[in-house]
């Protein structure tokens, strides 16, 4: 059943009705509102829902036909003209009133803006850009069982205003989960889940930074998360970053000159380096900013996928002073369009996080998460993120090898332990920005330094991702990188 189409008409107004719906119609034609080869209503509905005379709108359409703003046909309807006649079409009738034109710029001062667009992909690229996870391995049939379950025995609960926190589910599932695997001494009333990592960065940056604060992070990292502290007034202060993680020693010495008041890290694999935060560091970082009251914000955005050696703990692992704010997602386990983060902090901040996302989202969806919760009960969840690090840990040593082969004099990189892509510095004699377009025109996508350094200068490092893409796409996909070249 189609939606009543809405129309603002007078009766005590000195134009007829029928010259006011006609007028209605084009200024909605005119403005975008409806658009070329759009169904009208029929008349006896688009009278029914005026409260007039099915004539009255016969009449209008009458007009409307004869300026060409739309076309009618017995056997299919009433459309928008696919043709529309001039911007500015001769007056109705002498006693119709002015049109009021509608501006088709902004109306008010948007303001200066600091963020920066995200690059667009055209569909069929090979996107080795980022580390996205393959969502052909997605349990879907799993998780729509658990979504119909949900609702089933859930009933119209899980639909009505609930815990901003989260599904208590989930969160009592989560908090398993990062015991168990993670190390973290979490129980559910710890746990806040967010739609992704992004809005609990977001809230966390929020609740924690004044306009002013100094926030460290690392000088190659996720501008996404950059921008997030920076809309909550943070003044952002990079920090060199090394194939042992962050400079414990940098953010000493500026801790020495001014208040630092939090750091964003990705102590588990540095992104977009990979590079692991060693252990003397994470001791060091933990102890320090215990001693200068300093927040840790760690982004552990994707933890199951580690490869080689033991497998390594969060920060928040060995966190006894209550300094470490974590967060984490499910978007690389299961898909980013599920859109489950978690934040894992002491119970004040939870609390004041939670207040916070009611002013912003209000809560999630409950009935996604109560059937992630499910696969998560079930193990299924579990025994998907087993199977894709053995899909991903094959498709890199694949894009190793490929690249060893195919550039080997262009490209040198260190087999990264873990993560969904590996960071590779580029020749000195090639210009990696230029390839990166190239290799877009030829309909492969991966990234250039620069996206990922601080000041978006020019960095000769390419960042590739293999996690997406199965063994003949990266074959390909490695072929187009040669022929950009």
């Amino acid at each position: 059943m189609p939606w009543e189409l809405a129309l603002a008409v007078d009766p005590a107004a000195p134009q007829p009705i029928f010259l006011q719906i006609a007028r209605a119609i084009a200024d909605d034609i005119r403005r975008g509102r409806l658009r070329a080869g759009a169904e009208l209503p029929g008349s006896r509905a688009l009278a029914h829902s005026l409260s007039v005379h099915r004539n009255t709108v016969l009449a209008a359409y009458r007009e409307l036909t004869a300026e060409g703003w739309i076309e009618a046909s017995a056997a299919r309807g009433t459309f928008v003209s696919a043709e529309l006649p001039a911007p500015a079409p001769r007056g109705f009738a002498r006693r119709a009133a002015a049109r009021t034109e509608v501006p088709a710029r902004l109306g008010f001062d948007l303001g200066a803006t600091p963020l920066r667009h995200v690059p667009l992909i055209p569909p069929g690229t090979l996107r080795m850009s980022g580390g996205l996870p393959d969502m052909r391995l997605v349990p879907t049939a799993a998780l729509a069982r658990a979504y119909r379950r949900a609702l089933h025995t859930g009933s119209k609960r899980l639909l009505d205003y609930a815990d901003p926190r989260g599904d208590e589910r989930l969160r009592a599932a989560l908090a398993a989960m990062l015991s168990t695997v993670r190390g973290l001494a979490a129980g559910p009333e710890s746990v806040l889940v967010t739609r992704g990592s992004q809005m609990a960065l977001d809230l966390a940056a929020r609740a924690l930074i004044a306009p002013g604060d100094a926030v460290a992070v690392e000088s190659y990292g996720y501008r996404p998360a950059w921008e997030a502290l920076r809309l909550a007034g943070a003044r952002l202060v990079p920090l060199p970053v090394d194939a042992a993680g962050l400079s414990i020693e940098a953010l000493s010495e500026l801790a020495d000159r001014e208040r630092v008041r939090a750091v964003y890290v990705t102590p588990h694999h540095q992104y977009p380096t990979t590079a692991v935060l060693a252990p003397g560091r994470r001791i060091a970082l933990l102890e320090l900013c215990r001693a200068r009251r300093i927040a840790i914000l760690e982004d552990d955005y994707d933890h199951e996928f580690h490869y080689d050696g033991r497998p390594v703990l969060p920060l928040a692992s060995a966190d006894t002073a209550g300094v470490v704010v974590y967060i984490g997602t499910l978007s690389k386990i299961l898909a980013p369009g599920i859109r489950i983060g978690f934040v894992v902090a002491p119970e004040p901040l939870i609390e004041r996080l939670s207040l916070h996302r009611t002013f912003v989202d209000r809560q999630g969806d409950h009935a996604v998460e109560r059937a992630v919760a499910e696969l998560l009960e079930d193990g299924e969840v579990q025994r998907h993120a087993q199977r894709a690090r053995r899909v991903y840990l094959a498709r890199r040593d694949l894009l190793v090898a490929s690249l060893r082969a195919r550039l080997p004099d262009a490209l040198d990189f260190a087999v990264p332990a873990g993560g969904m892509a590996l960071w590779a510095k580029v020749d000195a004699a090639i210009d990696a920005d230029a390839w990166a377009e190239r290799a877009l025109a030829r309909k492969v996508a991966f990234s250039a330094g620069r996206r990922f350094a601080f000041d978006g200068k020019k960095r000769p490092f390419l960042r590739l991702g293999f996690a997406a893409l199965d063994e003949r796409e990266i074959s390909d996909a490695v072929e187009r990188m040669v022929e950009a070249l």
